[in-house]
């Protein structure tokens, strides 16, 4: 398991647009990913579990690997989100 903390950098967080990079993203990698906010966790390839987060810019969030390329998809996820979805 790999895990790695990021702060949500673009304005509005992930909502719809960003949220559906995300995933797609996500499921480029053959891991079981989760994105963590506080408390709860969710599927990270799923659009529903994602939105459901409520995650606003400036929010810290965790993402969780598990699997045969878990770090390349914990890293690949972390430079999306620094990247502020190119926003």
């Amino acid at each position: 398991m790999f895990v790695k903390e990021v702060n949500v950098k673009n304005q509005v967080g992930l909502h719809a647009r960003p949220a559906t990079f995300f995933i797609q993203k996500a499921n480029e990698y053959k891991s079981t990913i989760w994105v963590e906010k506080e408390e709860r966790r969710v599927n990270a390839k799923s659009l529903l579990g994602i939105l459901s987060l409520g995650i606003v810019g400036g929010t810290t969030i965790k993402i969780i690997a598990d699997g045969a390329d878990e770090q390349l998809a914990v890293d690949g996820l972390v430079k999306l989100v620094e990247s502020g979805f190119a926003e």
